[in-house]
């Protein structure tokens, strides 16, 4: 952990993407460049987005206290109607209507009591054909549902600030629903955040680190993998494109 003094007192919010550091240590050679955003007269906390420039204060809120859901949900809202009024032409609201409409309510887990999952008879002795062996629809049943539960673990992760490990009630969601604007289809590329070329996981970490004011997450960490496949999963059938920006 770093000392005290050289931790940052400022709240940074993801903007324009979802962003994370590297989660690895072998990864995080060197320290993931912050932005040094304005500080508050009266000592409360600054908040901003990741261009660097666009910033908002929760008033009333010291470094180290934690904001409300509800404040979280305002200060990120302020900052992203300001960002939209700074960039008329982008399309961010484009973007979060396709995530939504284009997904929908994820589907419930299926469990081993599923009735998807209750033994079948036998499909005969050659299953369909693949370079591994046969398989046969049960396998397939199962495959998709331990798919989904895997999906869903990431999305409930995504979306809960508490189980992000973060101190300060906010989540991914706030700036990205149902993971829009987070292009996973376009990674790796480089971000001048990191300064350095980032996988999706990386940008996820650094918004855990530094958003969420939580603690970078190890590259096989359950919770971690399961949010790198919610959001791949909200972009299915988009056409990768890596080092695009």
């Amino acid at each position: 952990m770093l000392p005290k003094s050289t931790m940052s007192r400022k709240l940074i919010l993801p903007g324009l993407f979802l962003l994370a550091s590297a989660g690895a240590a072998l990864a995080r050679d060197a320290a993931s460049p912050k932005h040094d955003l304005p500080a508050s007269p009266n000592g409360d906390l600054v908040v901003g987005l990741c261009d660097g420039k666009t910033t908002a204060t929760v008033s009333g809120v010291k470094a180290g206290q934690a904001v409300t859901p509800d404040q979280a949900r305002a200060v990120s809202n302020e900052l992203m109607d300001q960002w939209k009024r700074k960039n008329p032409t982008s399309h961010w609201d484009d973007e979060e209507r396709i995530a939504q409409a284009g997904n929908g309510p994820l589907p419930a887990p299926a469990t081993a009591s599923s009735p998807s999952l209750a033994p079948v008879a036998s499909e005969g002795a050659h299953g369909q054909s693949q370079t591994y062996g046969s398989f046969t629809k049960r396998d397939e049943e199962i495959w998709q549902a331990s798919t989904d539960a895997f999906i869903e673990q990431g999305n409930k992760t995504f979306h809960d600030a508490t189980a992000l490990g973060g101190t300060i009630a906010v989540s991914c969601d706030m700036c990205h629903p149902n993971a829009a604007n987070t292009h996973p289809e376009t990674y790796p590329k480089y971000q001048v955040q990191l300064g350095r070329v980032a996988l999706l996981r990386d940008m996820i970490n650094w918004c855990i680190e530094n958003p969420v004011r939580g603690k970078p997450l190890a590259d096989d960490d359950p919770k971690l993998r399961a949010m790198e496949a919610y959001i791949l999963a909200q972009r299915k059938g988009t056409p990768l494109a890596y080092g695009r920006h």
